[in-house]
């Protein structure tokens, strides 16, 4: 099985942008042996991911929902308030993560995403 390691540059794009390309290069669809049932092991670098085109309405209007379970207890977070916490690279995971289907190799994928500012 041979591993491709693919090196993005998000210097200057949008998020969405990179984040569908990282989705397809994950979900390998651009190998000839693609099947969607099986993974090859593609490996993602996106790099200077802290130059991404992001305008402050975006960043405003974009949110993130999740719930603890409790009664309650649903957490929403601006894309702005997910930077402050845990930086760029938990927004371009989370945007890829949106981006793949969810099933039991969505996991395996997000483990071969390496985001570096």
């Amino acid at each position: 099985m041979d591993t491709t390691t693919h090196t993005i540059d998000a210097k200057g794009r949008k998020l969405g942008r990179v984040a569908s390309e990282v989705a397809h290069l994950l979900m390998e669809k651009d190998m000839p042996a693609f099947e969607k049932h099986r993974k090859l092991g593609s490996k993602v670098k996106v790099t200077n991911a802290g130059g991404l085109d992001m305008n402050q309405k975006r960043m405003s209007e974009v949110r993130y929902v999740r719930a603890s379970g409790y009664q309650g207890n649903i957490v929403r977070e601006n894309i702005s308030d997910v930077l402050k916490k845990h930086g760029v690279e938990e927004v371009v995971r989370r945007a890829v993560k949106g981006m793949i289907p969810s099933n039991k190799l969505r996991p395996d994928m997000l483990k071969r995403l390496e985001v570096t500012e």
